[in-house]
């Protein structure tokens, strides 16, 4: 006891995060699953009709489409996205004039810090087909007709993936730089005492060093591949809907636009299920508990 009132000071600074979480996160989570059991009013009664939500989702084919674009627009991204980091991490860190380093760093970091509706509409003007960038390109390379990247749908999850990856990408090189810069150089000394080219460095004493970083990018990207939603609702429109509409976006339409608010947080609690089960499968692939 006397150990506990030792750091009771600690426990009153915690008390205001706990009730924080306490009122707006699990709150909020509790009282999302009782209505997810039912059929949810503003006003009058709102009865228990136990998992008919749940059904009426897992029936509905328009769940079904937005769960496999989720799934097919998060691989990419989780492959494209994992590998563009450190290929661009490695180079730069064979980079030596530091001022050129940093600039490209700031200059890849910049996307990040904007939010989705500047990037999307960047992607929009870029790839407009009369007076975008691309496409200008593309008549100068003899592309006669121009392209409508965003109103064509075999283009439409492409466009998510590259840009996705583009916003993200220079966040995910500066931890992996971090990571390089902290490889004892006696390492690279060695190796290159015992003749070691320049390719074997980074195969040999740079990328081992790089795993953990690996392990947990890879579970920062699986955590949020199945959340999708910003990005979509920058950029999506009728033509390409049908193929880049995901869970997320099934939520919302079904909660908010038309109000079907059972629905709408049976179909946010299979989204949490289905991303509990995916990270725990992933991270016992990956075996990211042995460091």
């Amino acid at each position: 006891m006397k150990a506990i009132w030792k750091f009771k000071s600690l426990y009153i600074m915690i008390l205001p995060i706990m009730a924080w979480f306490c009122l707006f996160s699990y709150y909020p989570l509790v009282r999302g699953i009782v209505i997810s059991f039912q059929d949810f009013r503003l006003i009058g009664n709102k009865p228990f009709v136990g998992f008919q939500n749940y059904q009426t989702v897992l029936t509905d084919s328009t769940f079904w489409d937005a769960f496999a674009n989720t799934l097919i627009i998060g691989s990419g991204i989780l492959v494209i996205g994992f590998i563009m980091p450190i290929v661009l991490a490695l180079s730069l860190s064979e980079v030596f004039q530091t001022w050129f380093k940093k600039l490209t760093q700031t200059i890849v970091y910049l996307p990040h810090l904007f939010s989705w509706v500047v990037v999307g509409g960047m992607w929009i003007m870029l790839l407009a087909p009369d007076t975008g960038i691309v496409n200008q390109l593309l008549h100068a390379l003899g592309q006669e007709k121009p392209i409508n990247f965003m109103s064509d749908s075999s283009f439409a999850r492409p466009v998510i993936v590259f840009s996705y990856v583009w916003k993200e990408m220079g966040y995910y090189c500066i931890l992996y730089l971090a990571t390089i810069v902290s490889i004892n150089p006696s390492l690279y000394e060695a190796a290159r005492i015992d003749g070691a080219s320049r390719w074997q460095l980074v195969r040999y004493v740079t990328i081992p060093h790089l795993y953990s970083t690996m392990k947990v990018v890879i579970m920062l990207n699986v955590l949020g591949i199945l959340r999708i939603f910003d990005q979509i609702v920058a950029m999506r429109n009728g033509a390409i809907a049908p193929k880049v509409d995901v869970l997320m976006m099934y939520t919302f339409q079904k909660g908010i636009l038309e109000f079907k608010v059972g629905p709408a947080t049976a179909a946010g609690f299979l989204l949490i299920i289905a991303t509990l089960v995916i990270t725990f499968a992933v991270r016992l692939l990956i075996r990211y508990d042995e460091g």
